[in-house]
């Protein structure tokens, strides 16, 4: 069961997402006790991420009330994930037993994966860790490794935007005394914790405002407008990008509005991805099936934007809604269509994926041939000028 259902996630999460890169996967320890310290900037996405991609099996720490949902509770089951029980939830059960479930999986040589945040948010910066991960790693009665893992999304709310999972260096764990009160030596715990977010930190961009963050977003396609480009070096380009936003705010407020200007006139004409002849050669010949597509799976896709609008204003879990209606709303439409002509159980999820990638494609071509790349280059130019300033003395 744990195998089909992850099969699954993952063909979902390749279509969702137009580009996924994983970074680091060299540092994720093959055997032996793992735990992986993430943040969680976008709801049930985030954990789908390493349930889908990384090469071993993992439980999660979720809170309970998780469990009691029809569709989401089943596939925490599905994926053997430990409950956590917080006084919020007004659930029976208690941290002692999380606990002692997560040491017991570790001690065995599993792995698990937890979100020290303790909740899904859209803050500039990462929220104070939550000591859990600390507790559960010195607890544990063996040796085990804590991975920091960061999850970037271009434009996390977005159909077919992009994604990076970012895995850093491994911190190695000793166990601890454990007290009469079945807890490690607090100094300890509060150590680990904060080497927990020096890892987190070297695997996250973050910002001390909105502002910056919104600026990059709206930029966006200045980043990542190229396909050559990886997105470990989209996300290394925003870093730059935050750090040299923060020093001419202080230093140049004036060159900061000249960037922002420039940014505005660039997103009159977007550049978007290159495009090659053959691709757009392939999309005009796959045309006709790419309009029944849109045809048949357009009003589906509508619902499901107005349903994620109307359910939620939290932009962390916005992504999650539109996840979990689309896997379930597309099957269901493409099923009520194949009672009206029975050969649409292939055409309709074949012409619906047709339709996205020639629509992309046609799109991209479109708006490549607008005269803005000369805008594109001098605002990249403007942000390394930034962080050449920023190396020079003062």
């Amino acid at each position: 069961m744990r195998s089909f259902v992850t099969a699954l996630i993952r063909l979902i999460m390749r279509i969702f997402f137009r580009r996924i890169e994983l970074v680091g996967l060299e540092r994720v320890p093959r055997q032996g006790g793992v735990i992986f310290a993430v943040n969680h900037p976008n709801g049930l996405i985030d954990p789908l991420f390493l349930l889908s991609f990384v090469p071993r099996p993992i439980s999660f720490l979720a809170k309970a009330p998780l469990f009691r949902y029809p569709l989401i509770g089943f596939l925490t089951r599905a994926l053997e994930s430990i409950p956590v029980y917080r006084k919020q939830d007004n659930t029976k059960g208690t941290n002692a037993e999380t606990f002692d479930r997560a040491r017991s999986l570790l001690a065995r040589g599993g792995s698990i994966a937890i979100f020290p945040e303790g909740t899904t948010h859209s803050d500039a910066r990462l929220r104070e860790l939550k000591t859990g991960a600390a507790r559960i790693a010195l607890g544990c009665g063996c040796e085990e490794t804590i991975v920091p893992t960061g999850i970037y999304y271009t434009s996390k709310k977005t159909f077919r935007s992009s994604a990076l999972v970012a895995f850093g260096d491994p911190i190695a764990v000793l166990p601890a005394a454990i007290g009469a009160d079945g807890e490690p030596p607090a100094e300890r715990v509060e150590e680990l914790t904060r080497t927990i977010e020096d890892g987190l930190s070297e695997v996250t961009l973050q910002a001390d405002s909105h502002a910056a963050l919104e600026l990059i977003e709206r930029g966006e396609r200045i980043f990542s407008g190229d396909d050559e480009q990886s997105l470990a070096d989209e996300f290394e380009l925003r870093r730059r990008f935050v750090e040299g936003y923060h020093y001419l705010r202080e230093h140049d407020p004036g060159q900061l509005a000249e960037l922002e200007a420039l940014i505005r006139r660039y997103e009159i004409g977007e550049v978007p991805a290159r495009v090659s002849l053959p691709e757009v050669v392939i999309a005009i010949v796959l045309l006709p099936i790419a309009l029944a597509g849109a045809v048949i799976n357009y009003p589906t896709y509508r619902i499901i934007g107005i349903l994620s609008k109307h359910l939620t204003d939290e932009d962390a879990v916005v992504a999650t809604i539109k996840f979990i209606a689309s896997a379930t709303l597309f099957p269901l439409t493409w099923i009520a269509y194949a009672f009206l002509a029975w050969w649409l159980i292939i055409a309709a999820p074949l012409s619906a994926y047709v339709a996205l990638r020639v629509f992309e494609v046609l799109g991209d071509a479109m708006r490549r041939a607008r005269p803005v790349a000369a805008e594109r280059d001098l605002i990249r130019a403007r942000i390394f000028e930034v962080g050449e300033a920023m190396e020079r003395p003062t």
